[in-house]
């Protein structure tokens, strides 16, 4: 299992969006619990998020690899906690 590091805004509506699906997601299917999630909001420590390149949130990354940036759909989280699990 490897960990996910999860870039937000506090402000923001998509990453609100995303953390309520993922909880969802965690309900739907037990297995997700499992998942390492750390969460980084990017106004709260922005030399961490400026370590990384991307320029939208919620952006995933998995073993520092982007696997999504940008508005998400419950759809691509289920992807993301799949990569997780893999």
């Amino acid at each position: 299992m490897k960990p996910v590091l999860l870039f937000i805004l506090e402000s923001c509506p998509f990453c609100k969006e995303a953390l309520t699906w993922m909880d969802e997601l965690k309900q739907e299917n037990p297995k997700y619990a499992d998942v390492a999630f750390t969460i980084v909001d990017e106004k709260k420590e922005p030399d961490l998020a400026n370590a990384y390149d991307y320029y939208f949130v919620p952006t995933y990354y998995i073993e520092d690899v982007k696997v999504h940036e940008g508005i998400a759909s419950k759809d691509m989280i289920r992807e993301v906690f799949e990569k997780a699990l893999k």
